[in-house]
């Protein structure tokens, strides 16, 4: 049997944690990178169906800042009506070099247009073609089409380099709940959780292993 949480492992000490998840994400990121954590920006982004099944998929961050952690995505995707219909979302970071995991709850709003079309801008032209190529989760005939669809749409993009901005949208999930949890190779795994408060604020606190 394959041994986990061998350790050892950094430390969680709540008090000396920063006073949001925003920031105290951001510190834990930064020590990812550090320590060389591979693709540490790769996170889970948990929806729900319009049958009510859990549905979820992995996405890379975009970014953090007061408005949330940010993603994006085709608004015409499964996951795009999903978050127009439902407007929330969970995400979930793992590093198991680290034994840490963060858990978000919250609202997942589109940001501006002209933010969504700066991302746009800004991808390689072969992932704007993928993308716009891609009829997404829909069921593919065979190769041929695939191949077929990414020549019309690279011919596409050569007359407008914008061609299909409309339908990328970069979300923000404002939290509600975060809660950061290290493992430990005694399983008594440490969590704090960040729940915010009706005044806005945040409260934090630590949870049972």
């Amino acid at each position: 049997m394959t041994k986990v949480l061998e350790g050892p492992f950094l430390d969680l000490n709540i008090n000396t944690l920063p006073s949001t998840p925003h920031e105290t994400f951001k510190a834990w990121f930064r020590k990812a990178v550090e320590l060389g954590v591979r693709e540490p920006h790769a996170m889970t982004v948990s929806t729900v169906d319009e049958e009510g099944y859990p549905d979820a998929r992995v996405l890379i961050l975009k970014n953090v800042d007061e408005r949330g952690w940010h993603f994006a995505i085709k608004a015409d995707s499964p996951k795009g009506k999903q978050l127009a219909k439902t407007g929330r979302a969970a995400l979930t970071f793992y590093w198991p070099d680290l034994a840490r995991q963060i858990r978000i709850k919250g609202k997942a709003a589109p940001l501006p247009d002209e933010e969504s079309a700066q991302d746009y801008k800004d991808r390689p032209v072969e992932s704007r073609i993928s993308a716009i190529a891609s009829r997404q989760s829909e069921v593919l005939p065979g190769p041929e089409i695939l191949q077929e669809s990414l020549a019309k749409t690279a011919d596409l993009l050569k007359e407008d380099p914008f061609a299909g901005v409309t339908k990328w949208r970069v979300y923000a999930v404002a939290p509600e709940m975060v809660e950061f949890w290290q493992g430990d190779s005694s399983r008594l795994h440490k969590r704090v959780q960040f729940q915010q408060t009706k005044e806005g604020n945040w409260q934090k606190q630590m949870l049972w292993p």
